[in-house]
């Protein structure tokens, strides 16, 4: 299951200086347009709090933490719909992606050239999402042209996709992302196979400078990308690329040192992390106990047998029952003797939705 959030913003916006501190990845960083032109992908772990407590109350031999991948796409210019600066390309890869982390310049410093010689997130944040609808505005056209004449007969399928087009088509040409939009479960089944790009969800990332590390919200440009977010229902967090980049090569004390420097309790790059791991509708089970503890990655709404198979094949081929208990029980009752005296172990059959937090043991048989 490899989701992937793909990093994604004008040129010399902090893009790369972000993603290498996600992934300690190196990918090349100059101060030019197109010093990324193939997307960099880079596994990250993603922190969670929640390992540290099983492993005190439930010890193994060893903790694993779960990953999902980021991609680091070249910065895109005005017109890239149109095909400037290798637009197309970049474009695709944005297609390729599951969701969006909109990284927009959100602080002053001469010696860092602004692609249009301006600071202004809102004004760089509505380029990129312009060039998005008009690629989207192109496939939408040129899909309805096809559609049109196949739901002139008797084609079920062609008359439904040919409604969703024309629900989306004017969406789009008012500027609106298609994300925007709601439709229902048939219809998005239809959405989904459009591969639009502006129905992706998406997380928009103020790269602040470091003096506003400790209060994003003072600054005044995360607060108009806030507002922007806020008005399309999206999240909006502030980061300082730069220094979360220092900090991500620091050793665990210095790390800690230099975060009580700052004022600040975690690096904003967890924060960041968490926020696309659920942008993705991305959820975690773990495994407890013996040789590893371990964190797995589902997709919400998973049931117990697949999630089970994320494990090995095995595991859902011949799948029994789950023996599930909650982190926050676990938590509460302090050891897993005391879940099970409390009544709080359950047996989970083949139709259990799995749940944020469930610590399991799969029984099965092959």
């Amino acid at each position: 299951m490899a989701l992937t959030a793909g990093i994604v913003g004008l040129p010399n916006v902090g893009k790369s200086t972000l993603f290498n501190a996600i992934t300690k990845a190196g990918a090349e960083m100059a101060n030019y347009p197109f010093a990324t032109i193939d997307p960099n992908v880079g596994m990250v772990e993603v922190p969670d709090k929640r390992l540290d407590r099983i492993q005190e109350l439930i010890p193994a031999k060893k903790v694993v933490s779960t990953t999902f991948e980021f991609t680091d796409i070249a910065g895109i210019v005005k017109g890239a719909s149109k095909g400037e600066g290798l637009g197309n390309k970049f474009l695709e890869n944005i297609r390729q992606v599951d969701a969006i982390v909109h990284v927009v310049r959100a602080f002053d410093d001469d010696n860092i050239t602004h692609v249009t010689g301006k600071v202004d997130p809102q004004d760089d944040i509505e380029t990129i999402n312009l060039e998005l609808v008009l690629s989207d505005l192109e496939a939408v056209d040129k899909r309805l042209a096809k559609v049109q004449r196949a739901a002139k007969g008797s084609d079920k399928e062609a008359k439904a996709e040919l409604a969703v087009l024309e629900k989306i088509k004017p969406a789009l040409e008012a500027g609106q992302p298609v994300r925007s939009l709601t439709f229902n479960e048939d219809d998005q089944a239809i959405v989904r196979g459009l591969f639009l790009l502006t129905s992706k969800p998406v997380l928009y990332v103020a790269n602040i400078a470091e003096d506003d590390m400790a209060n994003p919200e003072n600054s005044k440009y995360y607060q108009i990308v806030a507002d922007y977010a806020k008005k399309e229902g999206a999240q909006a967090i502030g980061v300082a690329a730069e220094t979360e980049e220092e900090i991500a090569e620091l050793d665990d004390d210095d790390k800690a040192d230099f975060l009580a420097a700052e004022g600040v309790e975690e690096p904003g790059l967890n924060k960041l992390i968490r926020a696309s791991y659920k942008l993705l509708g991305l959820e975690t089970f773990f495994t407890a106990g013996g040789k590893e503890t371990r964190a797995w990655t589902f997709k919400r709404g998973t049931k117990a047998p697949q999630a089970a198979g994320i494990i090995h094949s095995d595991f859902e081929r011949g799948f029994i029952r789950a023996e599930v208990m909650s982190y926050a029980d676990l938590d509460a009752a302090g050891s897993e003797a005391k879940v099970k005296e409390n009544g709080k172990l359950r047996l989970e059959g083949k139709d259990y939705v799995m749940q944020d937090g469930d610590i399991v043991e799969f029984r099965f048989n092959v």
